[in-house]
Formats: structure tokens, C-alpha cells, sequence
């Protein structure tokens, strides 16, 4: 197997351990939740193909297997024997905080049989305090959110892998057909000259180069793309540093043919470069109007 990166997500229960694991996977991570872990040598020897796009490996490994406790030190110290190199990442909360969200989701605690909800709780932090001692990271999730505990994850992913981007789509659309419902920036370009009134562009898109020669013969184009380039190049990072997985930009004129596709290209364009992975669509373009 190709030599990825691996995070071992464990800790208490309820502490946030499947907010964790689903915000590696958004940051381009193979995740399997509750691996076996006397699996994991027999899982790492599988053949990954080279031209993959995982980033690295993440395993969610806990009490909910009863042969855990047990089984994770040697486990861990023959993989480490045998030059894989892991990082332990421990979820922990206080007890009020657990209490508080065992009770809001009503899942039963694995420790939970015939004693109280704060007995398991405590039985399994007792439990879990070597594992705790060999942890590469603690995180106590008392006081996040699930969107601040998903940024320090991703934040986390991303110091241990050469990058983690974000995927950007851009779109174009017309607005009498509606505005996209999958979107997070939406862009109006009606105030652009309208290609639509020159008799030999109205027949024409955006994609041909005629139409987009037009557009760009008018200085308030070149305003708008340095300003809206301005935007995203600010937006962008802070998006990345939130741990948002896709970002969408539409950009719509009135049917979704001439200047919204025209601008969506110069913004792919620009947007699409090495580390920074775009797509295109534009939604519109084929509709007869």
C-alpha cells in the first residue's frame, strides 16, 4: 500500500468522533468508521491504485468493540515496528457536556447495562486514560459547535497532508429559468452590455469568441472582473479555513446565454489552477429562448 498519512480517531463517547471522521472525509480522507482494530494491519496491506486522490487514511476505533481495549496496544506497536507512521487522535468532553448530549440524542452509551448513564461515562474515561496518554492530539469538545469542531479537524487534516483543497464549481444561469438551489455565491451580470441585441451575437453563447470580445469591449467588464476576482481571492481562504468541503458560484443573467456564461469562464479560468481544483457547468446554455 502507498505510504498515507493515518489518523486513529478515538476517544470518550459522545465527544464528537463522528463530527471528526465526517470532516476528514470532506478533506479528501478514506474513512471507515468503527474498524476492528485487530483489522487494521490486514486492511493496510490492500493495494491502493497510485492514481487516487485520498489524501490519507482515517479510522474511527472505540469501546463499541469489545476486544479494543485489549487488542490496541500491541496492535499499534506492531504497526509502528513495522515503519507506519499514525496519529492518535483523542476526543474527550466534560461530563455535564456528555450528559447533556447523550440525553438530546437519546443513544444508549456503550457502557451503559445496569448502571447509570454517568457511571458508564465515568467507567469509560477511566478506561481510556492509557489510550488518552497515548495520544498524539487531545481535543476537548465541550465547547464546540459541530461547525467549530469540524474547522479544527480540517485545520488538523491539513497540517499533516501537502494539501487539502476545496472544490469549486462555477456555474452560469439564466434567471427567468430560476435561480440554482445549489449555490453559495450567487453573481448578477445583467448590468453587462447585453449580447442578445447585436443581430450577428444574439445566435451565439458566451463560449464563442465574438460574443466574448463584445463584453470585454466595455470598460465597466473589466471593472467587475478585477473587483469579483478581488472577492473570491478573499473569500476563498476563508471558506478553506472554515473546512468548507464545496464551494458553488453562480453567476446568472437574464437567460442564462450570453454574459453570465461569458463571465463564468473567465472565472473558471481564473479559479482553476494547480492545487485548486474547479469545475464548469453551465446550466442554462442548451434551453431554447
Amino acid at each position: 500500500m502507498i505510504n498515507y498519512k493515518i489518523i486513529i480517531i478515538t476517544g470518550l463517547s459522545g465527544s464528537g468522533k463522528s463530527t471528526a471522521i465526517a470532516a476528514l472525509e470532506d478533506s479528501g480522507f478514506y474513512c471507515v468508521d468503527n474498524m476492528p482494530v485487530e483489522l487494521l494491519p490486514k486492511f493496510l496491506e490492500i493495494p491502493i491504485h497510485r492514481d487516487t486522490e485520498i489524501k490519507g487514511l482515517a479510522f474511527v476505533m472505540d469501546i463499541r468493540e469489545k476486544g479494543f481495549l485489549d487488542a490496541w496496544p500491541l496492535v499499534f506497536e506492531n504497526l509502528q515496528n513495522k515503519g507506519h507512521q499514525f496519529e492518535i487522535l483523542f476526543l474527550e468532553a466534560e461530563e455535564t457536556v456528555l450528559l447533556k448530549r447523550f440525553s438530546q440524542t437519546r443513544r444508549q452509551h456503550p457502557l451503559v447495562r445496569d448502571k447509570s448513564l454517568i457511571e458508564g461515562i465515568r467507567e469509560e474515561k477511566m478506561l481510556l486514560e492509557p489510550l488518552k496518554k497515548a495520544a498524539s492530539r487531545i481535543i476537548d469538545t465541550s465547547d464546540c459547535n459541530l461547525h467549530a469542531l469540524k474547522s479544527i479537524i480540517f485545520n488538523f487534516a491539513q497540517g499533516m497532508v501537502d494539501t487539502v483543497s476545496m472544490r469549486i464549481k462555477v456555474m452560469s444561469f439564466g434567471f427567468k429559468h430560476g435561480i440554482p438551489h445549489d449555490t453559495d455565491l450567487v453573481m448578477d451580470v445583467r448590468f453587462l452590455a447585453n449580447p442578445y441585441f447585436i443581430p450577428d451575437l444574439k445566435d451565439f453563447s458566451g463560449k464563442d469568441e465574438n460574443v466574448r470580445t463584445y463584453i470585454l469591449s466595455h470598460a465597466t467588464t473589466h471593472t467587475f472582473l478585477t473587483k469579483f476576482k478581488d472577492i473570491i481571492d478573499f473569500l476563498i481562504p476563508l471558506y478553506e479555513k472554515e473546512g468548507k468541503s464545496y464551494l458553488t458560484i453562480a453567476i446568472g443573467c437574464t437567460g442564462g446565454q450570453h454574459r453570465s456564461v461569458m463571465i463564468a469562464e473567465e472565472i473558471y479560468s481564473y479559479i482553476n489552477k494547480p492545487g485548486r481544483p474547479a469545475d464548469i457547468r453551465h446550466r442554462d446554455l442548451d434551453i431554447k429562448t
